[in-house]
């Protein structure tokens, strides 16, 4: 194993020719990280870069589909085990996304479906994803739910880099990613890790 630095435009490059590389007729792609991460910006940027190839490139933020206050908040509004297990809408993000851009699906995608700050639907429209189209999912605890993936990227970081760079708010989720890292092994299941203990500079992890 080899740990190889690398410049954020040079990741976000690598990435996306990886993703444009793979031969289906839709790409679903997850980049799955701590929010500390930066899963979202990462995520733009390699649709950005896709966009750039001449590929159709859709981001969904996995916040779009987290389940409605009364079930997600249902072991109160700060506890780490009900994060990890009951705020992402599992069935309605494969439903939704995923199942409708694999094998037998309509090529029509809910880019979100829940609204956590007004805890109303969004109401977006379906959004036709042309042949060919890649659909970058972002956000937490993606990996090792049964969630079909074409691609993986997680972006790693030490229990202190997390911790140090973890918003105050947020700090009841630290033993979450704990789990995560101990229970799902995040870095065997991804096709790319990239470590990320400061997002300004990135470390892809070669096997």
């Amino acid at each position: 194993m080899r740990v190889r630095p690398v410049t954020p435009d040079a990741l976000v490059d690598e990435l996306a020719s990886a993703v444009a590389a793979i031969d289906r007729p839709w790409v679903r792609v997850a980049v799955d990280g701590a929010p500390s991460t930066g899963p979202d910006s990462v995520a733009g940027a390699l649709v950005e870069a896709l966009r750039v190839l001449g590929r159709f490139a859709l981001p969904v933020p996995a916040e779009g589909f987290w389940k409605a206050a009364s079930l997600r908040l249902e072991r109160g509004r700060t506890n780490p085990d009900g994060f990890y297990e009951d705020w992402l809408d599992l069935g309605g993000l494969s439903r939704e996304v995923l199942s409708r851009v694999g094998p037998g699906g309509d090529g029509r995608v809910l880019p979100s479906l829940w609204d956590a700050g007004t805890d109303r639907a969004t109401r977006a429209p379906y959004v036709p994803v042309p042949p060919g189209g890649v659909i970058v999912v972002s956000g937490a605890l993606l990996l090792g739910a049964g969630l079909e993936f074409d691609f993986t990227v997680h972006l790693a970081q030490t229990a202190a880099a997390r911790a140090r760079r973890t918003e105050p708010a947020w700090a009841w989720t630290l033993p979450a990613f704990e789990r995560y890292t101990a229970e799902v092994m995040p870095e065997l299941l991804a096709d790319v890790v990239v470590r990320v203990d400061d997002p300004r500079h990135p470390a892809v992890v070669d096997p």
